[in-house]
């Protein structure tokens, strides 16, 4: 299953806090996608903690970032 959620638009924290409350919806091979104004570069140690991986790109509605449950998740 692909979660996506929209933050833009939202000011900081909003959009890290929508994040992480999201991803306790993830179970295993679900992923979490996020809409974003920015690169959320504070975000990647809370997820390296956490135990998820991410992937980040630009596309062409905006930055996005892709998390999914790490290997040792």
């Amino acid at each position: 299953m692909q979660l996506v959620i929209d933050n833009r638009g939202l000011e900081p924290p909003q959009p890290m806090v929508r994040i992480l409350q999201a991803l306790a919806a993830l179970r295993e091979g679900d992923e979490l996608v996020a809409l974003m104004d920015r690169e959320p570069r504070l975000l990647y140690r809370e997820l390296e903690r956490r135990g998820f991986a991410w992937e980040f790109s630009e596309a062409d509605d905006g930055p996005r970032v892709r998390i999914w449950r790490g290997p040792s998740a």
